[in-house]
């Protein structure tokens, strides 16, 4: 050690000598927190500084796994909920991050004054940039607090359609794995102005529908049980048990074939019926219309379509045409063509009455 530095003197104090007094000239070196003993009078200060926030920052990065490491299973235990758990980890890390942050700022002498003036400069700038994110944050604090989804969840987009399993959900987006295997990340206050459909928020059984219409001549009861038969025959379809609650109703869980409506081509039957998971809603509705297809194919059952008759009788209607005229004047005569039509007469019938009159006087 110099002789000029006592133990544990920082750079930037006053020089010293050994025996305690004040030496006549004093001479002062650049600031810097951190003790001379670490770092050999040879090595920059430039250096000493670097090297001092790298360790600060592999410390704050060693101290926040071990916290997490520590702690993560107790959080998540203690709020139950995989969205929140995450967030809180999320908000450990930053807390150790924003202290190691402001331990760097302090080995480089900036103050948190110095910061606030550099800051306000540009406030305006950074408001105009940083407002869709604040909302977001905003809007993810909502998401998390009303729980409309969890991560884990099927859910799908009603305006877009889209379907998907919820595979996070931070302060500012979520982030769903669709049944297209892609990902779709969703700023959450766009989020928040979406329907969504969960599908397995609370209870991942799901009720689907299938509309059936039948003739007029069918046999309705035989085609009632025959659609009720077929859609027990699929595996993930509940064949029957305890009524399944929603709310304050309670609907039965074996397959129900009710007669909807008496409509103008045929009787409307609809199917109603619940499956165990909502994860192959198209795969599981073609088995039942396979299955209903088959099973009404052989039964005194018609499947009705849209269709019309035209009758024609005495009462239709009569369109007589008269050739005669139309052979004597030809095409571009001035005679019109005698016709009858429901016993109205022509103005030509009326002229050839007239001078049969003529004649006979």
């Amino acid at each position: 050690m110099p002789a000029g530095r006592s133990n544990g003197a920082f750079l930037g104090q006053v020089t010293a000598t050994p025996t305690g007094t004040a030496t006549g000239n004093t001479t002062e070196t650049p600031e810097s927190p951190v003790p001379v003993e670490l770092f050999p009078d040879w090595f920059p200060y430039w250096a000493q500084d670097l090297l001092s926030a790298l360790v600060v920052v592999a410390l704050a990065f060693l101290v926040s796994r071990l916290f997490i490491k520590l702690f993560g299973r107790r959080i998540a235990r203690r709020f139950e909920r995989p969205s929140v758990t995450r967030t809180v980890i999320r908000g450990i890390r930053f807390t150790v991050f924003l202290f190691a942050f402001l331990t760097v700022l302090s080995i480089y002498d900036f103050g948190l004054g110095d910061i606030a003036i550099q800051v306000g400069v540009f406030t305006a700038v950074l408001g105009i940039v940083l407002a869709p994110i604040v909302g977001s944050v905003i809007s993810g604090f909502f998401l998390l607090a009303d729980q409309p989804y969890e991560i884990g969840d099927m859910i799908e987009l009603d305006d877009t359609g889209q379907t998907g399993f919820v595979e996070d959900i931070t302060l500012r987006y979520t982030k769903i794995f669709t049944l297209d295997n892609t990902f779709l990340v969703i700023p959450n206050g766009t989020m928040r102005e979406r329907d969504v459909i969960n599908y397995s928020a609370e209870d991942s059984r799901t009720r689907l529908e299938l509309p059936v219409l039948v003739t007029y001549e069918s046999d309705i009861p035989e085609a009632r049980r025959l659609i009720q038969t077929a859609a027990r025959q699929v595996d993930v379809v509940i064949q029957g048990g305890p009524d399944i609650r929603v709310g304050a109703a309670r609907y039965p869980a074996a397959p129900t074939c009710y007669i909807d409506e008496f409509g103008d081509h045929g009787i409307l039957l609809t199917l109603r019926y619940w499956i165990e998971q909502p994860y192959k809603l198209l795969a599981t509705r073609s088995e039942v219309q396979t299955n209903v297809w088959e099973a009404l194919a052989d039964a005194d059952v018609e499947i009705a379509y849209p269709h019309s008759h035209l009758y024609f009788d005495e009462t239709s209607g009569q369109l007589g045409v008269g050739m005669d005229e139309l052979s004597r004047n030809g095409p571009t005569g001035s005679s019109t063509m005698a016709h009858d039509v429901d016993g109205i007469d022509s103005p030509g019938d009326d002229v050839r009455s007239d001078e049969r009159t003529d004649d006979a006087n």
